[in-house]
């Protein structure tokens, strides 16, 4: 029997301390890094490209405060399809990952199809996203959607020694 799963790369504790502070702050010089995880900078630098090209990170990027850009509104959707065959489950996907509005976008197991986190400007930009996403798709049977009053928690950082 084969193991189709793609291997793990193999972190070592150097990997998982540079994984922690780029999780705090990726915009750290490469010289920053390695003082920070008591590393040279170049064996730093090595490090950093290994775990990009294997793609451990995945991506580096700015978490920006939507609320000081005007958008205020943040829904979470549940959405069942009608069809349930894979190409249907991919469209909707791609029209998902095409939504600027869209966070996330997940497929989910035992009740609605998908959760979908979407971020709007207001209840306006939310109608329209309703429209442009769920009910111009032929195959969407049901939306419910729950915003959210208050943010308790947000991160993304994931315990990479968990």
């Amino acid at each position: 029997m084969q193991n189709h799963e793609p291997a793990l790369p193999d972190l070592d504790d150097l990997d998982l301390r540079i994984l922690d502070q780029l999780q705090e702050n990726c915009a750290l010089t490469n010289q920053d890094l390695a003082q920070r995880v008591h590393a040279s900078p170049p064996t730093c630098l090595r490090r950093v490209r290994r775990l990009v090209e294997e793609g451990v990170i995945s991506r580096q990027v700015a978490i920006l405060a939507p609320e000081k850009l005007g958008s205020t509104l943040t829904a979470i959707v549940e959405v069942t399809l009608d069809v349930q065959a894979a190409e249907r489950l991919a469209e909707f996907e791609a029209a998902m990952q095409a939504e600027p509005a869209v966070l996330q976008c997940y497929r989910v197991s035992t009740g609605p199809d998908f959760v979908v986190i979407a971020q709007v400007r207001d209840m306006p930009a939310y109608h329209a996203l309703v429209h442009r996403a769920f009910t111009a798709a032929a195959n969407v049977r049901n939306v419910r959607t729950f915003f959210s009053v208050h943010r308790a928690k947000f991160e993304t950082r994931i315990n990479v020694r968990g």
